[in-house]
């Protein structure tokens, strides 16, 4: 069982009291999964100088003297121009190896500022396109073309090997990781490694026929990728058709959707009366209506200290992302946050999103003696939500309704209401439902109608503007209900709340208020025993419709780098749990540093094997074939540009380290170290294809934030 947050930030102290002392206790360090490994003495990091340390300046990272590189007349380091904002990329400084390129060439290097909005990464795919009758099937052994003689890709499976596709690649091996693992590859005669798992038989007849070693034939789908070893919640292309048709029956969305618009006309009636209006016409008491059906009885869920999560993250929360987290230590995970109206439009990009590994739906750590609720079972519990972000009432309820429908696997369905991203916010949705209580309020409730036994949470920041914080209010109305409707309605039965310790107006550019966030947990614990107590006066539904019986978890989130940072702030909060965001990309191994309750130092050679397993899950999650390979490629270029931010432990002067500091120049322990701290992009590809092989002539990559892209503008 876990420490209590007391005991681990207790020896987070002692350790840091003791001259910041790294991972290392008696020279073993602890791998990624807790257990120690025996290393060389040289490679043992002491963090211990007898020297003591320079005084820290804030935003610099705390580099020892010893790797610092200063410029000619420079006495002090000075740190990297903080990037914009980590909605865009991580990391604006430029790499001294393309300054030389630069020079030699007799350019000068530009340096770009803001996001690059519309980035293209070029198109890659097979020379010639095969068939899909014959992509999994022995040679002479299709499947039926359904487009028969107007076919136009290709049938001819040795013709395709030797000049429909670039040979086979060279990495693992030259062996298929997928079928290494698997004992089958479901991408088939398109796998870039096929020639491991292919075999060439001799019939009765003397003809020689190629066919693929394994069960690749087992794979049916029209659609070449829908089904791969280890993914669950993989959406049948038949639903995504009637979705895209408008085929689908609602069963329970449209009548509560029609009572829905009928109540919410009758509140505004209430709402805008006069004073002296005592007719019962627009009283909203006298005129209120029951909905048609009540909430499904929920499945509880639980959030502890000893179940870090992993914040839904846009792009960078994959699928290979989130295996490997969870691997480290992640105790619940979310998607990538997807629109609710695409998911309704039945798109294939959309509801990809909402597919997870079979990881994900194990059953999350939890302490007995924690905040548990009655009737919790752990083994019925599992890891993986889905976050949706919607403008409408309707369609948050819809989309709501075909999540539950046609998932199998989900812990919870997450509104997001704290997106800051200006499509987003502009077109109504994420942060701008925190300035429209009231559809907030609909939506939860609906979404949690319509939802079955899945819970619904939401996640939120503390409002729009700095000079306008909102979040503690509308915590209130997640828990009660509105004063008006309360009586009549109850509580909209939020399981969750997730609270960013930021405004939209901030972005990433302050830290996180966790003083706010300890504000707001004092709060939803009377809200809480407020609803408790009022429980025999106002008319709620039954208590086994309220998610965890009543109790609404409160989770904190912003800025958290370390076990230290992690137990300050739950001791310092009082929330039930805390999420992590940009900590994790930057070093996934952080929920492995919260559950051994220590720093692990990781070498370069450590931090490259997590670079290769994602190249292995993103073929596992998207195929080995040229297709599947360069979205993991691009995937993991997206990666790096948080990866590489990582400042090894054993080059810091001062603990804990601190998310936002920004690094001065300096020089890291050996070649490797080095490459895996480059921002320029270049590097980044040149890692990915350690793994994934060359990139095709025709791929493209545009970081996030201009400030890791180049230029060379001739002088005069």
């Amino acid at each position: 069982m876990a420490d209590s947050p007391t005991t681990a930030l207790k020896r987070s102290e002692d350790q840091l009291e003791n001259s910041h002392n790294s991972n290392l206790e008696n020279g073993a360090p602890a791998t990624g999964n807790g257990l120690s490994t025996d290393e060389p003495a040289l490679k043992r990091v002491r963090l211990d100088e007898p020297n003591r340390p320079r005084e820290r300046i804030k935003g610099v990272a705390p580099i020892k003297e010893e790797y610092l590189i200063l410029n000619p007349g420079q006495s002090a380091p000075v740190g990297e121009e903080p990037a914009v904002d980590d909605d865009a990329a991580e990391g604006q400084a430029y790499d001294p190896r393309d300054q030389q390129q630069n020079s030699q060439q007799g350019g000068k290097r530009k340096k770009q500022k803001g996001q690059n909005k519309e980035r293209e990464f070029g198109t890659f795919s097979d020379a010639v396109r095969l068939c899909n009758s014959v992509a999994w099937t022995p040679e002479f052994s299709p499947r039926p073309c359904k487009f028969g003689d107007r076919c136009n890709a290709l049938h001819d499976i040795r013709k395709y090997l030797s000049e429909g596709r670039r040979p086979d690649l060279e990495t693992f091996g030259g062996k298929c990781p997928v079928y290494e693992t698997h004992g089958t590859c479901s991408s088939g005669w398109r796998c870039l490694y096929v020639r491991s798992h292919m075999e060439e038989v001799e019939r009765e007849d003397g003809r020689k026929e190629l066919v693929l070693k394994g069960d690749s034939s087992k794979t049916t789908d029209d659609e070449p990728g829908e089904a791969r070893l280890g993914v669950v919640n993989v959406v049948p292309p038949h639903v995504k058709i009637e979705l895209s048709k408008k085929k689908t029956v609602w069963e329970k969305s449209e009548r509560y959707l029609e009572w829905m618009a009928k109540d919410t006309e009758l509140a505004r009636k209430h709402y805008h009366k006069k004073k002296d209006d005592t007719s019962e016409q627009n009283d909203y008491r006298a005129q209120y209506v029951e909905p048609p059906f009540k909430p499904s009885e929920k499945r509880k869920v639980y959030f502890g200290p000893e179940t870090p999560v992993l914040a839904p993250l846009t792009t960078q929360g994959n699928l290979p992302f989130r295996r490997l987290c969870v691997e480290l230590g992640a105790q619940v995970t979310y998607s990538e946050m997807a629109l609710g109206l695409p998911l309704l439009q039945g798109q294939k990009a959309d509801w990809t999103l909402m597919r997870a590994h079979e990881s994900e739906i194990t059953p999350p750590r939890f302490n007995p003696s924690g905040p548990v609720v009655q009737g919790y079972d752990n083994s019925k519990d599992l890891k993986f939500g889905v976050q949706i972000t919607a403008h409408a009432p309707w369609i948050a309820v819809k989309a709501t309704e075909a999540l539950t429908r046609f998932l199998p696997h989900l812990r919870v369905v997450d509104l997001n209401c704290g997106c800051p991203v200006d499509m987003i916010y502009k077109s109504g949705a994420g942060s701008a439902l925190l300035d429209a209580p009231a559809k907030l309020e609909r939506m939860i409730r609906g979404m949690n109608v319509v939802s079955g036994e899945v819970p619904i949470t939401t996640k939120i920041r503390m409002g729009v503007k700095d000079d306008k914080l909102t979040a503690q209010k509308l915590i209130e109305r997640l828990a009660l209900g509105s004063a008006d409707t309360r009586e009549q309605l109850g509580a909209p039965g939020c399981a969750a709340v997730t609270l960013h310790g930021r405004t939209r107006q901030q972005r990433y550019t302050k830290a996180a208020d966790y003083n706010y966030i300890a504000q707001c947990a004092v709060a939803i614990k009377e809200y809480n025993r407020e609803r408790d107590a009022v429980a025999d006066t106002i008319k709620e539904p039954d208590e086994s419709t309220l998610p965890n019986g009543g109790k609404m978890y409160f989770i904190g989130n912003g800025d958290l780098y370390s076990h230290v940072d992690y137990y300050n702030q739950l001791e310092k909060t009082g929330v039930d749990a805390l999420m992590l965001g940009r900590g994790p990309l930057i070093k996934p191994w952080l929920f492995s540093e919260i559950e051994q309750g220590q720093y692990l130092d990781k070498s370069a050679a450590e931090r490259l094997t997590y670079v290769e397993k994602f190249a292995r899950y993103g073929m596992e999650a998207w195929g080995s074939d040229e297709l599947g390979i360069n979205y993991t490629r691009r995937f993991m270029l997206e990666w790096l540009s948080f990866f590489t931010r990582y400042i090894p432990i054993g080059l810091l002067e001062h603990l804990p380290p601190v998310l936002n500091d920004r690094p001065p120049a300096y020089r890291a322990r050996d070649d490797l170290e080095t490459l895996l701290t480059s921002k320029n992009y270049k590097d980044w590809i040149k890692i990915s294809e350690m793994f994934l092989g060359p990139a095709p002539p025709n791929f493209k990559f545009q970081p996030k934030h201009k400030s890791n892209s180049y230029e060379i503008e001739a002088e005069g």
